[in-house]
């Protein structure tokens, strides 16, 4: 595939040079077209914020519709990944959700950081820390889902360092009824039974002036990993159900209101990791009770829009109620010997504005200015577990039940933002922007008095039987994090004939500085290991990029590359104390990555398509002291948590089978090479190999299908998922207090999907 792929982004480079040549004659038309008119061959998104044709933005942009979505049967984030060159997903197993983008990552995980890739909801981002969870949003009856790649700090604020993902609902037709309903049953090998249900429904309740749109969706997914510990077959089954209602308002003039009410839950079984040394065929795992990642979102939001004629005006106010379940077995930890688990409890409460003024189209002068705030509030129950029979026979009391530490703790972050984008047109064929985001944010953490700790892990690891001792935990509170200061963006767009624009971007991105929860504890079962630091400060990278768009042949050759190279600083590293497992976060000198990719799509012939997407990239750390070596385990010139080469390749083919019936057939597939899963020396013992260090291995992953379109309204499809049932260890986590660490694909899975819209 490699070669493959190489050939094609040469071609690509071909058709960069030499494209305009052959379309030369063509290119009037293109641009006449009525399809060209209706805009029904172009994908507009707003990624800068005002509407603009995906392949004029002097960004990396992959953009999916609806339509696009529901053919490929993209239902979640990993359809997403498939599709978008320069991006894996980090799933080890259902909402843990976590995307690299161009090799900014250094494990794939990050427990206590904010993830390096922004999830939005509309204008809600509901991307957290690493080792929070984060829910698998349903994509049903979106009106299109943006990935940008590259930081976008000066839009998009902090948690977009190296991108953001942007899944954009559908608002309510103004004009008509309007009905849907897909229904998805799968088969998994070693599994189970995969049932899928959605549903929407759109009512005009006064004609241009008030409508509302429902949707909803309940999702039972039965797992394929046996839990040998528990005696559950399929042990990994989940729920989601979930749904949102938007009203949209347009009375006379030029003032909308669009208000719109979301709640999705989701409720796994047990866990999908897995343990390769226990089963041959790697869907075997073995925890005393299950692991349990459960999330509950509510989401509540107000848009007004505003027409001046010369701007318009929005203001989008979000508040978000977020709740997780966070059930975890830490027995690997003392190798199985000590009952140790955690039962956390997460509950955020969050509140969003923003607002923006963005110019009017047309003249050489095009403007955003606008203002961002945000609040959160994260509470967290902390309980530490032992085993009822365990503490029995040992005769461990004072306990006044399994859980021998309880205690809570809080944290409170803002962010306050200003910023602008202002972009001059010197002609149709050469601008420049420029934008500027000046923002301030802050974190601070605190201890809730009432709970209490006890010397339950150090009698227990040397056998020390008898009462435990209890101390009490009193309020404390922690240090505050802060960090101000600008990230900016200046790009140059040419375009040397109407279908190729050319683009060069210097961009940059941050991250929240990190407060350490339990910053200056010593471990009480070894005195001599890392004393937990701070936290860790903002970190930052610059991006500069170049690269071309084009469509050829009346857009029958659509092709982007994009060359990079990031110098990212200050990088936050999470890490884990040995001796207890207890998670922190530091901060290490620098790295870099740079690589090229590239998208194509072709239609050579009426109702062939064919498409290719790849990435090759080099990332290495390049600053390191030694004290950083130290605390982090990591290792100058070594490559960070992110493959070399990944790419895809996609045939679709359709076909007149009768006067009402259009029969198609689709196949893709994708190669993701192997990468470092995590640093390879223990933190604060250098040298010396970390136990958890497990490279990931490469997988192929092929998906095929086959359908009709029955008319106007229905569409049948049948499908198989990870068609050569590839195996592959995809994921391995970086901590050691989980027996089960490693994650693959899900096995093949053959289904049918029946869509019938009115």
């Amino acid at each position: 595939m490699k070669n493959v792929l190489c050939a094609s982004v040469s071609a690509v480079a071909l058709f960069a040079l030499t494209g305009p040549v052959l379309a030369q004659e063509e290119t009037e038309q293109t641009y006449q077209t009525e399809e060209q008119a209706d805009g029904s061959d172009t994908i507009i998104v707003t990624a800068t914020r005002r509407e603009m044709d995906v392949q004029d933005i002097p960004i990396a942009v992959t953009a999916f519709t609806q339509d696009e979505l529901t053919t490929k049967g993209i239902v979640g984030y990993e359809g997403l990944a498939l599709e978008t060159p320069g991006a894996v997903l980090n799933r080890p197993t259902t909402n843990f959700n976590t995307f690299s983008v161009r090799g900014i990552a250094t494990n794939g995980y990050g427990a206590n950081l904010q993830n390096s890739v922004a999830v939005y909801i509309d204008e809600l981002p509901i991307s957290a820390n690493g080792n929070s969870t984060q829910i698998n949003s349903t994509l049903f009856d979106v009106e299109r889902v943006e990935f940008l790649r590259g930081p976008q700090g000066t839009l998009f604020g902090s948690g977009s360092l190296a991108g953001a993902v942007r899944i954009i609902t559908h608002s309510p037709d103004m004009d008509e009824f309007d009905s849907e309903v897909l229904v998805d049953y799968g088969w998994t090998d070693g599994g189970g039974l995969r049932q899928r249900y959605n549903a929407m429904v759109n009512f005009p309740i006064v004609e241009d002036q008030l409508a509302l749109r429902l949707v909803g969706f309940y999702r039972h997914e039965e797992g394929w990993v046996e839990n040998i510990g528990t005696g559950i077959d399929n042990a990994n089954t989940v729920e989601n159900f979930g749904g949102r209602a938007i009203v949209l308002f347009e009375p006379p003039g030029n003032t909308s209101v669009r208000l719109m009410a979301l709640v999705e839950s989701s409720n796994p079984e047990d866990s999908q990791l897995i343990n390769p040394l226990l089963d041959p065929d790697r869907d075997t795992r073995r925890t005393r009770r299950p692991d349990i990642f459960g999330a509950d979102l509510q989401s509540y939001n107000a848009t007004i829009e505003h027409d001046f004629g010369w701007a318009n005006l929005t203001s989008s106010s979000t508040y978000s109620l977020y709740d997780q379940e966070f059930i975890i077995d830490l027995d690997a930890t003392f190798g199985g010997a000590v009952p140790f688990a955690l039962d956390a409890l997460a509950y955020d409460d969050a509140f969003v504005q923003e607002t923006r003024l963005v110019s009017a189209p047309g003249g050489n002068w095009d403007w955003i200015i606008g203002g961002f705030y945000y609040w959160k509030r994260r509470d967290v129950d902390y309980n530490y577990r032992s085993d009822p029979a365990y503490l029995a026979a040992r005769g461990m009391t004072n306990l006044p039940d399994e859980y021998y530490q309880r205690f809570g703790s809080y944290f409170v972050s803002h962010e306050t933002a200003f910023f602008g984008e202002l972009t001059y047109r010197f002609n149709d064929n050469f601008w420049l922007t420029g934008g500027l985001r000046l923002g301030s944010l802050d974190v601070q953490g605190f201890t809730k008095a009432g709970g209490y700790t006890s010397d339950y892990l150090t009698r227990a690891i040397f056998g020390i039987p008898g009462p435990l001792t209890i101390t009490p935990v009193v309020a404390a509170t922690g240090l505050r994090g802060e960090e101000d200061g600008p990230s900016y963006r200046f790009s140059a767009s040419y375009r040397p004939i109407d279908n190729v624009t050319l683009y060069g971007t210097y961009s940059t991105g941050f991250r929240t500085p990190v407060v350490n929860a339990r910053a200056g504890s010593v471990s009480t079962v070894n005195p001599n290991d890392i004393v937990i630091p701070f936290g860790a400060d903002s970190d930052e990278i610059e991006n500069f990029e170049v690269g071309v768009k084009g469509n050829w042949f009346n857009r029958r050759l659509i092709a982007n590359v994009a060359a990079y190279h990031i110098n990212w600083s200050n990088i936050q590293v999470q890490a884990n104390r040995t001796s207890d497992q207890i998670q922190f976060a530091t901060n290490i000198g620098g790295a870099i990555s740079q690589g090229i990719e590239f998208e194509v799509n072709m239609t050579p012939v009426e109702g062939l398509n064919i498409g290719a997407n790849a990435s090759f990239n080099h990332t290495e750390v390049n600053d390191l002291t030694a004290s950083e070596a130290a605390i982090s385990g990591a290792v100058e010139g070594i490559q960070l948590a992110f493959p070399e080469f990944q790419g895809a390749l996609y045939i679709n083919y359709s076909r007149q089978l009768a006067a009402n019936v259009t029969g198609f057939a689709s196949v893709n597939a994708r190669h993701v090479d192997g990468f470092p899963n995590q640093f390879p020396f223990v933190p604060g013992q250098p040298g010396v190999p970390a136990p958890t260090y497990a490279p990931t291995e490469a997988y192929d992953e092929v998906n095929a299908s086959i359908g009709a379109f029955i008319g106007d309204s229905w569409t049948t499809t049948l499908y198989v998922e990870n068609a050569f049932n590839d195996d592959s260890l995809i994921y391995a986590h970086p901590e050691g207090f989980a027996d089960a660490r490693f994650s693959t694909l899900r096995p093949r899975t053959i289904g049918i999907r029946v869509n019938y819209r009115h």
